[in-house]
């Protein structure tokens, strides 16, 4: 027996509770409700060529995960490369209703939120 087991025994979470009872006709719909679960793979990446560029175009395109990005270093090292990257992200924004929020700025630091439109993101003032 592990150790969570014997901690759930001692806490009577391994006894069986009674399951509540679910009418016919709504158990499809409940076990619709649980088939499609909500789960994002959410990457953070600071790129550094153009193949990290494209990870982060296929992420939200092609699986529809959000990303974060730090342009810092392309800004400072690769200025013809963030020039790119900053076309990618305003074709993103205009073809694929991508939504991207500057989150940081300093002067390393260039951190843009970027998710899909499907991924509805509630800015509070």
């Amino acid at each position: 027996m592990s150790f969570i087991e014997k901690i759930r025994k001692n806490l009577g979470e391994d006894e069986k509770e009674d399951e509540p009872f679910i009418p016919d006709e709504f158990e499809h719909e409940i076990e619709d409700f649980f088939e499609t679960p909500l789960s994002y793979d959410i990457s953070l990446i600071r790129p550094q060529s153009m193949d990290d560029i494209v990870f982060v175009f296929n992420q939200i395109v092609d699986e529809g995960n959000p990303v974060i990005v730090d342009l810092g270093f392309l800004e400072e090292e690769k200025f013809d490369t963030y020039q790119i990257a900053l076309e990618k992200i305003d074709f993103l924004r205009q073809e694929y209703d991508v939504e991207s929020i500057l989150l940081c700025k300093t002067s390393n630091q260039n951190i843009i939120l970027l998710a899909p439109s499907r991924i509805e993101i509630v800015k509070n003032e």
